[in-house]
């Protein structure tokens, strides 16, 4: 008979075995010899037949006797396998378990309810500073990673609570003071731990050092409020947007609402306008292909135009940025300023190169300049252009009648006359103290003439200011001189006009003068 190792135990089956040896024998003692006494009467084939009676029990008591030893021996053969096999899962799992804890890269231990550490990781040595052989056995860590009495306390309850309510801890963020005094922070999650029969026997512990992190994002929320502060502070507008039909802006600094005068999520996603509307049409183009051309040479790009603020006003902006990869998309970023101020300046500047600052006239070496350019012109269409040059008659005695100033004042009169009597392709200057030249495109002799006379009497009729409740009336002497008639270079018509207006002084002023003699004719 087989019997398993569950169904008793080695006592029990041991002595079942016995019971049911002697309940065997004593039927096989009293029915062996009832039956001999009543199948062999005679005494002489009894006494044998109880021999062999005999006999025959020793033998099936033997052969059941070495069943049962033969089945025991195999059942504590497998037994000793099975423990074996058991005994080597255990060690492979107990040395499974002892890698996985002791070699994680996060902080593991375990620790008992009176708050004994039992395992210490190789991450809580390397972060603590604390070796396990310090630890193990010992809940003097705890007071040593957590100085602050309340602090430590705090921690404590919670660890009660795991334990007796189940309350599981996660990612709750604490510091610990290392072995060497630094302090880091960790993330810290816990849970009860059961052992073989459900109790709880400890808390299982498991915590992140997150304290390059933490500083890192600390270091990133300060270097965006630096950049913020900065950005804010910056009298531009710093941008990032697609290189689109629209400029579509993905960012823009506060700067914006002064340039522009929109708010920067009116701006963002083109929700309300595009900042490309803003632009003047005809600097589209131009812009566009400036930026390409920058983008295709990995270059930064400048570029200046006008746009139209939210309140109608036209100003002048200076954009400087560049093209740049943004997870595989091309976008622009730079900065914007409101160069307006400057703009004007600039033309400023450049109308006091050109112009005349008393009488608003162009100067000599822009009337010199816009003269070449004009004869150069008549001369490849084979057509006129004449000079008129003017001189104001007594001149001098003005001054010294009434001031500079005064004299000043009857020069911007005369020059005021002179711009608003010519036609708008004519070309008026004050080449010095008094003297004014126009430059007639297109003119021939007679209409140079005409227009010459007609700008003399308009002057003679002028009745100029220059005291309160006194008017002077002043005369012009005028010279003329026409291309190609009198000279086929610019130099030489204004020598010629220039002789022509000292004749007409000569001839007693108020007059207009034609050169003596004609140069080349056509």
């Amino acid at each position: 008979m087989k019997m398993s190792r569950e169904s008793s135990s080695p006592f029990r089956r041991a002595l079942l075995v016995g019971v049911l040896y002697g309940a065997i024998g004593c039927l096989w003692v009293i029915g062996s010899d009832q039956l001999a006494a009543a199948l062999f009467k005679n005494p002489e084939l009894y006494s044998p037949v109880q021999t062999y009676m005999g006999w025959g029990f020793v033998l099936v008591s033997s052969l059941l006797l070495f069943y049962v030893v033969y089945q025991l021996l195999l059942e504590q053969r497998e037994s000793e396998s099975l423990n074996e096999e058991q005994a080597n899962a255990i060690r492979e799992l107990g040395q499974f378990q002892e890698s996985v804890i002791d070699n994680a890269t996060v902080w593991i231990n375990v620790f008992a309810a009176d708050g004994k550490a039992l395992i210490w990781n190789k991450a809580a040595e390397h972060i603590s500073g604390y070796a396990r052989q310090d630890v193990i056995g010992h809940s003097r860590i705890w007071r040593q990673l957590f100085p602050d009495r309340t602090f430590h306390d705090q921690l404590i309850k919670k660890a009660t609570d795991t334990l007796n309510m189940g309350e599981q801890v996660s990612e709750v963020e604490a510091p610990i003071v290392t072995r060497n005094g630094e302090k880091r922070l960790m993330s810290w999650s816990g849970r009860r731990l059961y052992d073989a029969h459900g109790k709880v026997a400890g808390i299982i512990v498991i915590a992140l050092d997150v304290t390059d992190r933490r500083n890192a994002e600390a270091d990133a929320r300060a270097r965006e409020r630096q950049l913020k502060t900065l950005m804010g502070n910056i009298p531009g507008m710093a941008y990032r947007c697609l290189f689109d039909e629209s400029w579509t802006m993905k960012f823009v600094s506060e700067g914006c609402r002064e340039i522009t005068g929109y708010e920067p999520d009116e701006l963002i996603e083109n929700s309300v306008v595009s900042f490309l509307d803003l632009i003047e049409p005809d600097d589209n183009d131009k812009n566009t292909r400036t930026v390409e051309n920058a983008i295709a040479e990995a270059e930064p790009f400048a570029i200046e135009y006008a746009i139209t603020r939210r309140d109608g006003k036209r100003i002048w902006v200076w954009e400087k940025g560049r093209g740049v990869d943004v997870d595989g998309e091309l976008m622009l970023e730079g900065i914007i300023f409101d160069i307006t101020e400057r703009k004007a300046l600039e033309q400023e500047l450049s109308r006091m190169a050109t112009h005349d600052a008393l009488t608003g006239l162009l100067n000599r070496r822009e009337l010199e300049a816009r003269l070449e350019s004009e004869v150069r012109r008549a001369r490849r269409y084979r057509r006129p252009v004449a000079l008129l040059w003017i001189d104001v008659d007594h001149f001098k005695s003005v001054n010294d009648r009434f001031g500079h100033a005064k004299g000043d004042d009857v020069l911007r009169r005369i020059s005021d006359l002179l711009q608003s009597s010519v036609r708008a392709v004519d070309i008026a200057a004050r080449y010095g103290g008094e003297e004014f030249v126009v430059v007639l495109p297109e003119r021939d002799l007679e209409e140079a003439s005409e227009t010459a006379e007609r700008l003399r009497s308009l002057v003679a009729e002028q009745d100029i200011e220059v005291a309160e409740g006194e008017s002077i009336n002043l005369s012009v002497s005028i010279g003329v001189a026409v291309y190609p008639l009198h000279g086929d270079n610019w130099q030489t018509l204004c020598s010629v006009a220039d002789k022509a207006m000292y004749a007409a002084k000569s001839a007693g002023r108020n007059q207009v003068c034609l050169p003596q003699s004609a140069g080349d004719s056509w």
